[in-house]
């Protein structure tokens, strides 16, 4: 289908040519028509004024063949225009010298030549000028002095025959012919990129993932690729991304399941105190399942689905106080909201509390609500060792712990992935930094006017 879709532009584009070259041709032969019926409608009019005119002074019927050719032959010279005179029966009386060359080649009176009857029935025969040099080009019949130009009185544009119809029907043909060759490179040129468009997405539908296509140019071809490249970016991403929380996920599966496995086997054989130690052991091990399998659900969600809830006004500092209350961390600040999830947002304090609690040390953890220029900015600090600077990234990628604090506190790593994803869908971001006086601070900032759940 792509490969005749250059085909049926090319052809739309050349019909659409035709058409409007025969509208133009009928139109301008018409116009050419409608100018020769005026030019012969006013030859008439003079051609009928010269013949009352000449009719005044010829002799009469009754006078001799001589005086009527002389007469005649007065007036061809003095008008510059060939004539013949007949008599009532329709002999041929005088002729203009002129008049008998163009009679002698034409091989007789062609229409070129008028009649025009007398009042005592003789008839008065006018060659009339034709145009043979184009439009405006008038032929002008000499005169026995060898000069050319029109009759006294006479202006006229000439007649224009079938030389001017035949000249725009040629030069339509050309320009037809000219365009149609010409558009033929453009609109080959459109279809190739789109072909090219369409290998890409094959490629690229193919499993191709990091595959790309041409989007060079400000055209709305260009405009697609981009938006393709984009797109496909997006997907990328997307794949990757669930490919590495799949992995992560399966490893970190195997450290509950294998305790899971091994507190079961021994309780057959366990002591009713060892026993007790190893329910509570499952019990345990059974929560960090459900933790990280809600976890990883919830990631995949963020990645995948585009809205998750509907967003609405969020009061930050009532969330803050509540989900604080779970830590004993002191609450603080101004009373701001934001357009958001209010699940979403619970969510990501209750990870940085969680944080907080397990890595910040002793003390109860800190929680502050305040803006910012256009953002709205939870802060959430504890009294910990610290996150180094140059892990202050990593520390947000999924399933990423620093050095020691798995064995340590536990968790899997996917809190602050959470969080992180949680901001973004907000059109915000989250941040570490360095507290004063030791510790770190934790900043997860919203724009003021976020409502949009994409």
């Amino acid at each position: 289908m792509m490969k005749n879709l250059y085909l049926r532009i090319y052809l739309t584009v050349v019909a659409v040519l035709l058409v409007f070259a025969l509208v133009a041709g009928w139109v301008a032969q018409r116009n050419v028509e409608n100018e020769r019926e005026t030019v012969h409608a006013q030859w008439g009019e003079r051609a009928a004024g010269w013949a009352a005119l000449i009719e005044n002074s010829l002799p009469g019927a009754e006078a001799s063949a001589e005086e009527q050719a002389a007469a005649l032959v007065d007036w061809s010279r003095r008008l510059r225009l060939p004539l013949a005179l007949d008599d009532a029966q329709g002999g041929r009386i005088a002729t203009s010298d002129p008049f008998a060359r163009r009679e002698s080649q034409a091989g007789g009176i062609p229409k070129r030549a008028i009649r025009l009857p007398l009042s005592d029935g003789r008839a008065l025969w006018i060659w009339r000028p034709g145009d043979v040099a184009g439009r405006g080009g008038a032929e002008r019949p000499p005169g026995d002095d060898g000069r050319r130009g029109p009759p006294p009185g006479f202006q006229t544009r000439g007649d224009p025959g079938l030389l001017p119809g035949v000249g725009l029907v040629v030069t339509l043909v050309v320009l037809f012919f000219a365009i149609a060759l010409g558009a033929f490179p453009v609109v080959r040129r459109l279809t190739r990129r789109l072909e090219s468009l369409k290998r890409g997405v094959e490629t690229f539908g193919a499993g191709d993932l990091s595959h790309r296509v041409d989007a060079s140019g400000q055209d709305e071809v260009a405009a697609v690729a981009s938006s393709f490249n984009q797109a496909a970016q997006r997907v990328e991403t997307l794949v990757a991304s669930h490919r590495h929380l799949l992995a992560n996920a399966s490893h970190e599966l195997r450290s509950p399941l294998a305790r899971l496995k091994m507190a079961v086997s021994m309780q057959e054989t366990a002591t009713p105190e060892a026993r007790k130690r190893l329910t509570a052991e499952i019990e345990r091990n059974i929560r960090e399942l459900d933790a990280l399998v809600e976890e990883v659900l919830l990631a995949s969600r963020l990645d995948a689905q585009r809205e998750l809830d509907p967003f609405e006004r969020v009061d930050l500092l009532a969330v803050a106080a509540e989900e604080g209350a779970r830590f004993d961390a002191s609450v603080g600040g101004a009373d701001l909201t934001v357009r958001g999830s209010e699940r979403l947002l619970r969510r990501a304090l209750r990870n940085l509390l969680e944080n907080a609690r397990r890595y910040g040390g002793s003390e109860p953890p800190e929680v502050q609500v305040e803006q910012s220029g256009g953002e709205v900015m939870v802060a959430v600090s504890d009294r910990g060792p610290g996150v180094p600077e140059g892990e202050r990234e990593r520390i947000f990628e999924p399933f990423y712990r620093l050095p020691g604090h798995a064995e340590q506190a536990g968790g899997v790593g996917l809190g602050l992935s959470l969080v992180r994803q949680i901001a973004q869908r907000h059109a915000g971001s989250v941040h570490v930094e360095q507290r004063e006086g030791g510790g770190s601070r934790f900043v997860l900032a919203i724009p003021a006017g976020a409502g949009s759940a994409g």
